[in-house]
């Protein structure tokens, strides 16, 4: 899924499993534990794959995640 280039740089998109990630979703936070992303190894941007933004959604809207 990673291993593209980013679209801020000339880094590589790299997969990255991190220990909290903390999303804003409208007038809402939500921090989702032990989540893997795509982070740029050179510039630091943050890639999210659709299902965890779904995620996100979800718990922000209060409907039960998948």
């Amino acid at each position: 899924m990673y291993g593209y280039d980013c679209e801020y740089c000339d880094g590589t998109v790299k997969p990255r499993l991190v220990a909290h990630e903390a999303f804003k979703h409208k007038d809402r936070f939500v921090i989702l534990e032990d989540v893997a992303i795509g982070v740029c190894d050179s510039c630091g941007n943050r890639y999210y794959s659709a299902d965890i933004l779904h995620v996100v959604h979800e718990i922000a809207t209060g409907i039960e995640p998948r």
